[in-house]
């Protein structure tokens, strides 16, 4: 059972005329719609890498048997295509082994890349084109030596430390030492800079063997 209360007729009259509308509020302006987010512009291409000439792949690694120990590196064509697929071609065909590492300047670089017979010194004697500085010459890189521009044939060095300066110098890393950096690190320095780049091209290993004894090298050398 509900109940209602009663009210005398009076006071029902007194409310009535009391009782005038109460004004709704204001309402505030409603916000503007947010605006719809701009598409995001799609992502530039990365530059594509031409494709080698010489069969080489867009990312390999080569292992490097030295008289110290094995030393593997990533060749990334990316780099320096260029430069990568010659280097790729110098493994192939054997190029570096027996070679000697006949300069070595202590917390700069260590040098490499005359062959042990002048014969094949002679047949890659062919320069290439330089590739675009796109990576630094940080520790442990890879890159070839110029005579200056575009006279890249065989010689490499790696660097036994951060030499930020020869990137101006047009100096391109193709590679990077990924496993045995100590075993570079070790190789013989008593000889320094004294044996002759232009004996050893003449004479090979027979001169540096001769003069040089104790030089360390390449044992063998294969992309994996």
């Amino acid at each position: 059972m509900r109940f209602h209360a009663v009210l005398p007729a009076a006071a029902v009259i007194l409310l009535a005329a009391c009782s005038t509308p109460t004004p709704e509020p204001k309402k505030e302006a409603a916000p503007p719609p947010a605006p719809t987010p701009a598409p995001a512009e799609p992502e530039a291409p990365k530059a594509k890498i031409p494709p080698s000439k010489v069969g080489a792949p867009d990312v390999f690694k080569v292992k490097m048997e030295t008289s110290k120990g094995p030393v593997v590196i990533e060749v990334h064509r990316e780099w320096a295509p260029i430069g990568a697929d010659r280097f790729y071609e110098l493994v192939k065909d054997g190029f570096y082994t027996e070679a000697r590492f006949f300069r070595i300047v202590p917390n700069f670089v260590v040098q490499f890349g005359i062959a042990a017979d002048p014969k094949m010194t002679k047949k890659w004697d062919k320069p290439i084109a330089d590739d675009p500085v796109t990576r630094t010459n940080r520790a442990g890189s890879l890159t070839f030596a110029t005579s200056g521009p575009n006279t890249r044939t065989a010689q490499l060095f790696i660097n036994l430390r951060s030499n930020q300066a020869l990137d101006s110098q047009g100096f391109s890393p193709f590679g990077q030492v990924i496993e045995g950096m100590e075993h570079i690190e070790k190789l013989n320095q008593e000889y320094g800079e004294m044996p002759d780049q232009q004996a050893i091209t003449m004479r090979g290993n027979a001169y540096a063997k001769d003069k040089f004894p104790r030089l360390d090298y390449v044992k063998s050398i294969v992309i994996q």
